[in-house]
């Protein structure tokens, strides 16, 4: 990788590990199909361009950007100098034409994110920097970087933003339910962007190993002599297969509050896209470029965002999508079929106490759970 090129960009002092960069990559190359569709969902909701373009104009960006001159610190040569050579390698691999600010704010809780309308922030927290390894860490920028390629920073900031304004006004009944309906959809599409997001880490930190010990760090604590890949990843498959149309149910209830997605699913999915075709052609040279996205095709991003709904659907494990696949297939005795999967569910009982008590739980726990990237 020569030297002017870095200057150019102000990519200079790059760290000397040889790693492939993607000149001009789209962010559509690395971007979930799920990403794409619930971005496109959120654009349809009723009343969001109203409440996006009153927003885009009321957030106090710059009062953001002083907040954290002022009381966090920025990376830079003389401060988080290795952070700083990270953001750099993670800007040069993936292009980004101007890097992007980034700050180190006290927080034991580990966390990571990438804000702002105008022009990209990103934040990590000292809980992060305590945690992780040198490569783990790279991924989380790269994870970060990939946000911002991917424009998703104006997003985020508007979720932050209404997520604080429903709790201020819960007391009102209809406002906040028009509130909490954006953000819900917010969430939802939040959830499938730190899917692109994992990916877009992965690119830029080119260890898939790596990334895998950050996520189960994040989902475990820093105990990584006492946790194996192999067994986290197999959480995900239970957690998939497991239970009957009652779990799925639960599962749904227990995501709905969440802005990113669990763990060990995040896990599964970057697992599954490091050994797919797609990953190997980007890493061969072979992907989208910027300079191709104004020929995008609406109806082809469509396209393939159905096509992924209708693969997983086909080939997910989970009793509820099997259910809906057979529902598509024509498949007979659904209704006893529905019966038999939620079983005692419907009759009340000490089942059905614990099974809401389960949910209880979960969404107390995710207040206390870090937004992880």
């Amino acid at each position: 990788m020569p030297d002017d090129s870095h200057e150019q960009n102000g990519h200079e002092n790059v760290p000397s590990r040889q790693r492939r960069r993607f000149e001009g990559i789209s962010s559509r190359a690395y971007e979930h199909p799920a990403d794409r569709s619930a971005l496109v969902a959120l654009r349809k909701l009723s009343g969001f361009d109203t409440v996006f373009k009153a927003l885009s104009g009321l957030l106090p960006e710059r009062s953001l950007r002083l907040l954290f001159l002022s009381d966090s610190v920025r990376v830079s040569d003389q401060q988080f100098a290795h952070l700083n050579d990270m953001l750099r390698d993670a800007c040069y691999i993936l292009d980004l034409e101007k890097v992007p600010p980034m700050y180190v704010n006290q927080d034991p809780t580990p966390n990571a994110m990438c804000i702002g309308l105008d022009e990209p922030i990103i934040v990590v927290t000292t809980g992060l920097v305590e945690l992780l390894d040198e490569e783990e860490m790279r991924a989380v920028i790269g994870h970060e970087c990939g946000h911002a390629l991917s424009g998703h920073a104006v997003y985020r900031t508007i979720l932050l933003f209404l997520t604080n304004l429903a709790l201020r006004i819960a007391w009102i009944p209809l406002g906040n339910l028009a509130v909490m309906a954006i953000v819900t959809a917010l969430r939802e599409w939040f959830r499938k962007s730190e899917l692109s997001a994992d990916r877009a880490g992965l690119l830029v930190g080119q260890d898939l190993q790596a990334s895998m010990r950050g996520l189960m760090k994040l989902a475990g604590g820093h105990h990584l002599h006492e946790m194996n890949v192999d067994a986290f990843l197999a959480q995900a498959d239970e957690y998939e297969a497991g239970g009957d149309l009652r779990d799925s149910v639960l599962k749904i209830l227990n995501v709905l509050p969440r802005s990113h997605p669990f763990t060990t699913v995040r896990a599964a999915e970057l697992k599954k896209w490091a050994e797919s075709r797609d990953y190997q052609r980007i890493m061969d040279g072979h992907y989208l470029r910027r300079s191709e996205d104004r020929d995008t095709s609406v109806t082809d991003s469509f396209r393939e965002s159905a096509a992924h709904y209708t693969s997983h659907v086909k080939n997910s494990k989970d009793p509820l999508m099997k259910l809906v696949s057979d529902i598509a297939g024509g498949a007979g005795d659904l209704g006893g079929r529905v019966r038999r999967g939620f079983g005692g569910f419907a009759g009340g009982g000490s089942g059905s106490s614990g099974s809401g008590g389960a949910a209880t739980g979960t969404d107390t726990a995710e207040d206390r759970r870090p937004d992880d990237e």
